[in-house]
């Protein structure tokens, strides 16, 4: 079971560090064949794989910045670039064209992410691309003498160097795809048990629904001249906009890691997804301070943590309306529809804020 776990771990960190992890080694394969190529006194190749260094060095900064399709971009020039040159200069039979197979699994699994919908012909052209730069090759090259002759024990090590990165491509991309796949058809299935045992959480968050929320509001109302209490009314800023821009499975990370920062502030409350991106917080002992106090404390904590979703960092804010009870409200919905209505003030003067007071007050 532990090995199990780690295995999950060390691949859920490849898959979500992907973009990272992809340009990390073609640096390091490029400085393989800088070594290479010194030692083969191919000063034209040697040159070239420090120029190619150094993108993969930009990349990794772009990358840890979140620029993807830029990386994606320069991966498929650098690759094609440096396939021609190194045919065309120490020859076919360096089988540098290798490079050229290794990129297919990149082009294809990263541009699944990157491209959505009907933009995915950029995929099919970036692959026909990579066949006709092939076939020039074959047809101008393979039988031709190289600028540069290599010594025949260099040539099978950089024979054996480029099959192996091809083959290490192929396999690498496959294995995170199919793990990544099965996965999450694993994940939807425990989600699909989960909502058949308890209907009265969210499968996404693991907070509670409506269903399992209201009762408790009301039951608080029915205890609450025990213990005062308050309400909260959460809903994160511009979220269309992140699914929109990222994707939902972006969205969907978005919401599980704002709701495990609420409940680990909050750990004392009952907190509900309400809907969509709303978040309702039940804050059993909370005088309306205090709430806001704490409210004040989450937006703050979520403005300044960003969700991590294929090293791209997203920040997002959230708006908040806080109300404390009061004996007019005689049931949940009429608390959390002022909680609402508080926060729906927050979002039309300028997002990002804790609402405690009515319009008119």
């Amino acid at each position: 079971m532990n090995e199990k776990k780690a295995v999950d771990n060390v691949m859920h960190f490849l898959i979500h560090n992907s973009f990272l992890f992809t340009v990390v080694i073609m640096c390091l394969v490029h400085a393989t064949l800088l070594v290479l190529s010194w030692f083969a006194k191919a000063d034209t190749i040697v040159l070239f794989n420090v120029l190619s260094v150094i993108v993969y060095l930009f990349c990794i900064i772009l990358c840890k910045f979140g620029h993807i399709t830029p990386v994606y971009v320069s991966i498929l020039l650098e690759v094609g670039i440096y396939a021609a040159v190194s045919v065309y200069y120490i020859g076919w039979q360096c089988c540098s064209y290798c490079f050229l197979f290794s990129i297919v699994p990149i082009v294809i699994y990263f541009g699944s992410f990157i491209f959505k919908n009907s933009k995915r012909w950029i995929i099919v052209l970036s692959l026909g691309l990579i066949f006709l730069e092939y076939s020039i090759l074959y047809i101008y090259y393979s039988e031709a003498a190289p600028i540069f002759a290599v010594n025949d024990g260099l040539v099978s090590v950089f024979t054996i160097f480029s099959a192996f990165v091809m083959f290490f491509s192929m396999i690498f991309y496959n294995t995170v795809y199919i793990y990544s796949s099965e996965h999450e058809m694993n994940t939807l299935e425990k989600e699909n048990e989960q909502l058949s045992v308890d209907a009265k959480n969210d499968i996404l968050t693991d907070m509670l629904n409506r269903r399992g929320f209201k009762p408790k509001v009301d039951e608080q109302i029915k205890n609450a001249d025990k213990e005062t209490f308050s309400v909260a009314f959460c809903d994160i800023d511009n979220f269309k906009r992140v699914n929109d821009s990222y994707g939902h499975e972006c969205g969907d990370e978005v919401l599980k890691h704002i709701s495990r920062m609420i409940k680990k502030e909050m750990s004392d409350c009952d907190i509900c997804r309400w809907g969509g991106e709303e978040i309702v917080i039940l804050m059993k002992g909370y005088d309306l301070n205090k709430a806001v106090d704490s409210m004040e404390n989450v937006r703050k904590l979520i403005e300044t943590v960003p969700t991590v979703f294929y090293n791209k960092h997203i920040p997002v804010t959230i708006t908040i309306g806080v109300v404390e009870y009061d004996k007019k409200y005689k049931e949940s919905d009429s608390i959390i529809k002022v909680a609402d209505e508080r926060m729906y003030y927050g979002k039309q003067h300028g997002k990002n804020i804790v609402v405690f007071k009515d319009a008119d007050e």
